[in-house]
């Protein structure tokens, strides 16, 4: 969702870097940690440690922004402005972003606001000038010079000729001119390809449900039955032509319109072959039902999900609301909306909006209401008769660089349950090494004790932190004593901790009691399955989940099959077999989508337990004895 208002300190750093796949950068060296857990030990003073979940749940694909707008302002710039925010944004001592969005503009045809008018490379003719978005392709050259891990373009317009008001704002896409389009896209592509610059994403529609009519920028109305066809009529071309981009749609801008609209488009004959993940904005302000459904939309068609844009949350929440805010407050919602699309809707990569933004309002170093959270880094709306160059820094820059920095493409996500109250955190391992994320929304400080249950020794490599007076600070490493490590979280902070463990011999699992929340009844293996009974510590209601997700009770593995649940002796490895633990208590099915729930929010002893679609309710919370 973009913001279409009238427009109304911190030095940083650089270096490039040759393209490349999955190196860790920005923790150059660090390292993280091995595996995993098993019944935890308390730790430093008394507290119980939470546990990293042996099992990886979905593979990191990039962390990155948008260059959407700001670029059109920017180009005006001294040149050795152009070239810092570049090194902020892609620089292994900046963001170390690994995607970058690039907007494919549609010439901004009846567009009020210039910088959100874009140029398209059509001339009337229909031949094309290479040499227009100056400004566009400055950046999108510099992430490519800096071996961004992933270039992906996205159109918010087609070109106005093709519309069905003669526009690039509101409108659609004239069905008749759908292959055009196709063409255009991919003529864009393959030139940058040609340049050395591969895009390789490409976002053919944007918001397809706003309509843009205001005209305060580009966009245009992309109704579901037309969404197959664009995208089949792109996928085919770019295959006829051999181009290897691959498509990402529909950019829902909420998790409730991508639950209901991506299957009744992408299950239309012939479609979902070209598309290579699904995308969807967060605008919404989802719960963790609706975050977890996500996860089952896309189990339900065989595809990945990636967020790819939120912004402009504010007055102390993660919901949309006018505000300029640069502290550590939208810094820390940042963070957990970060932290949430992974660990609970299990997307694969999370992209900010706008990297900078002028919507500073009245003070861009205080919070204000006439300002707005859509920027990581901001310059002052009125540079051309003030001459200000200055870039502002708000804590959200900060936020994502704990995670962009060292979170990179490859990394495996773990969740971590049993943290304490206003605690969140997230583990990302890669060959055998770890990087764990941790959110305190507490006023105080917080003690941690995160246990890691592998056969080789941990070390603490590195530690990480943003607060309200820290940026990126190089913090006293946590201690390390039998797996678990231990540390004091500062009050309303982000710390990444860097983990290192030499190759490991192998991993316990988590052993022992599943107590329901709802109930207070533990689950219990039975002849169906499952059901949920008076916690005795019998034998019944001792369960073990290991590194294969696998969750084995008293009568063999708990299996998801057309009938619900049933208990298998042999493990297969098929996905009817893994569960996924959420930090939030969800034990969520990896072949449906779905979590571990007591049927009608039962609390009898021999109630059933099944599984049923994601909601929240405490009759789908598990919680370790």
């Amino acid at each position: 969702m973009h913001v279409t208002l009238p427009r109304s300190r911190n030095p940083h750093p650089e270096t490039p870097r040759p393209r490349r796949s999955v190196l860790l950068t920005a923790a150059a060296a660090l390292a993280v940690a091995g595996p995993l857990i098993s019944a935890p030990p308390a730790g430093a003073a008394g507290t119980p440690a939470a546990e990293v979940s042996p099992h990886a749940a979905q593979t990191i694909d990039n962390i990155g922004a948008s260059g959407a707008w700001w670029v059109n302002d920017l180009k005006n710039f001294d040149p050795k402005v152009q070239a810092r925010v570049a090194r902020l944004l892609f620089s292994s001592n900046g963001l170390d972003l690994s995607a970058y969005r690039y907007n494919i503009g549609g010439g901004g045809t009846g567009v009020t606001y210039a910088p959100r008018a874009p140029e398209d490379f059509r001339r009337d003719d229909g031949s094309y000038d290479w040499s227009k978005d100056k400004a566009g392709r400055t950046f999108l050259y510099a992430a490519a010079a800096y071996g961004v891990e992933d270039l992906i373009a996205f159109v918010n317009s087609a070109p106005a000729e093709w519309k069905t008001n003669g526009k690039s704002c509101g409108g659609h896409l004239k069905a008749e001119n759908e292959q055009d389009f196709a063409r255009y896209v991919t003529d864009v592509t393959g030139h940058f390809a040609r340049q050395g610059v591969k895009i390789d994403y490409i976002s053919p529609f944007n918001e397809p449900t706003n309509s843009f009519d205001s005209c305060g920028q580009e966009g245009m109305l992309v109704d579901v039955p037309q969404r197959d066809d664009i995208v089949r009529t792109l996928g085919a071309e770019l295959r006829a032509r051999q181009q290897r981009t691959g498509i990402i749609a529909d950019e829902s801008t909420s998790t409730v319109k991508f639950n209901d609209e991506v299957p009744r488009w992408i299950d239309e004959p012939g479609t979902a072959q070209y598309v290579d993940k699904l995308a969807h904005h967060t605008y919404d302000n989802p719960s963790d039902a609706d975050r977890a459904r996500v996860y089952e939309t896309s189990k339900s068609v065989g595809k990945t999900s990636w967020s790819t844009e939120i912004c402009c949350f504010g007055k102390g929440g993660t919901g949309w609301a006018q505000e300029y805010d640069p502290t550590i407050d939208g810094g820390l919602s940042l963070s957990r909306i970060i932290h949430k699309d992974f660990a609970t809707a299990h997307d694969s990569a999370f992209h900010w909006w706008v990297a900078l933004s002028e919507m500073i309002g009245t003070d861009p170093l205080a919070k204000n209401d006439q300002g707005w959270n859509d920027g990581l880094i901001y310059y002052d709306p009125n540079y051309a008769t003030n001459g200000n160059q200055t870039l502002y820094f708000t804590k959200r820059y900060y936020a994502l660089g704990q995670y962009s920095k060292f979170v990179k493409p490859g990394s495996v996500l773990h969740g971590v349950t049993g943290l304490p109250d206003g605690v969140e955190a997230s583990a990302y391992d890669r060959d055998g090494k770890w990087v764990v994320v941790v959110n305190n929304h507490n006023t105080t400080d917080t003690a941690l004790n995160l246990h890691f249950n592998s056969r080789s020794p941990l070390r603490a490599a590195k530690a990480v932190r943003t607060s309200a007076d820290e940026n990126w600070a190089n913090v006293a490493r946590p201690s390390v004593k039998g797996g678990t490590v231990s540390a004091s979280l500062p009050a309303r902070s982000i710390t990444t901790y860097v983990l290192d463990q030499k190759p490991y011999a192998g991993s316990s699992a988590i052993t022992g009691a599943w107590q329901g929340e709802q109930s207070g009844k533990c689950l219990t293996a039975d002849a169906s399955g499952a059901a949920i009974g008076t916690c005795t510590g019998g034998a019944e209601q001792s369960w073990s989940y290991d590194r294969r997700g696998a969750l084995k009770g008293l009568g063999g593995y708990l299996t998801v099959g057309s009938a619900g649940l049933a208990a298998t002796s042999d493990f297969t490895g098929d996905a009817a077999q893994r569960w996924l633990l959420n930090s939030n208590g969800q034990t969520v099915s990896e072949a449906t989508g779905k979590c571990l729930d007591v049927g009608g929010q039962a609390t009898a002893d021999g109630s059933r337990v099944g599984v049923y679609t994601c909601n929240g309710g405490a009759n789908q919370a598990w919680f370790r004895q």
